[in-house]
C-alpha cells in the first residue's frame, strides 16, 4: 500500500510526461479492477472498525433497556411498599382478649380504692406484668373510656406515674 502511495498510478494509459518521468520514480500501471481492490483492501479495516462500533453500540443500547426496565421495577416495588406500610400504618390494631381483661382489672382495682388512684408501680404488682405489658392495658383502658381516666406524676416522686379514675 505504501508502494502505491509513494509512486504514480497510471489507470488510463501514458500521459503525455510519461516520457519525462525521473528514474527514481517507478510507475505503476493499474487497471480499474485492481484499483477497485486495493481500494476494497484499504476499506475493509475501516469497515470492520465500524461495524465493531455498530455492534457496541447495540450492547450499550440493550444494556441501558435492562437498566430502564429494572428501575421501572424497582419503582413499582417501591410503590407497593409505600402502599403496604401506609395500610399498616392506618389499620389500628384491635386489643385482644388479655389486654381488655387486664384493663378491666385495673378499672375495678381503681373503683374500688377510697382514692381512685394507683401507681404503676402498685398496677404492675397487682397485674403481675411488666411495664410494657401495663402501657398496653392503660392505653385500652384510656381509649374504651376516653376524659374517665388521666395520668399524673406522684408527688413525692416525680419519676413516678400515677393513674387516676377522674369523676364522672
Amino acid at each position: 500500500m505504501i508502494e502505491v502511495a509513494n509512486a504514480r498510478i497510471k489507470a488510463f494509459g501514458k500521459s503525455p510526461k510519461a516520457d519525462f518521468v525521473s528514474p527514481s520514480e517507478q510507475l505503476i500501471t493499474l487497471t480499474i479492477g485492481q484499483l477497485q481492490d486495493l481500494l476494497n483492501e484499504a476499506i475493509q479495516p475501516l469497515q470492520d472498525e465500524v461495524e465493531s462500533f455498530r455492534a457496541t453500540v447495540a450492547r450499550q443500547d440493550e444494556k441501558i433497556a435492562a437498566l430502564e426496565s429494572t428501575q421501572e421495577t424497582q419503582a413499582d416495588n417501591q410503590l407497593i411498599q409505600l402502599r403496604l406500610i401506609h395500610e399498616l400504618k392506618e389499620t389500628k390494631k384491635e386489643p385482644g382478649k388479655t389486654e381488655l381483661s387486664r384493663a378491666e382489672k385495673i378499672e375495678k382495682y381503681l373503683a374500688s380504692r377510697p382514692d381512685h388512684r394507683a401507681t404503676f408501680e402498685t398496677l404492675k404488682g397487682h397485674l403481675g406484668v411488666d411495664k410494657f405489658r401495663l402501657n398496653e392495658a392503660i392505653t385500652t383502658l384510656m381509649d374504651s373510656s376516653p376524659g374517665r381516666y388521666g395520668i399524673t406524676r406522684t408527688p413525692g416522686d416525680k419519676r413516678k406515674r400515677t393513674l387516676i379514675m377522674l369523676s364522672k
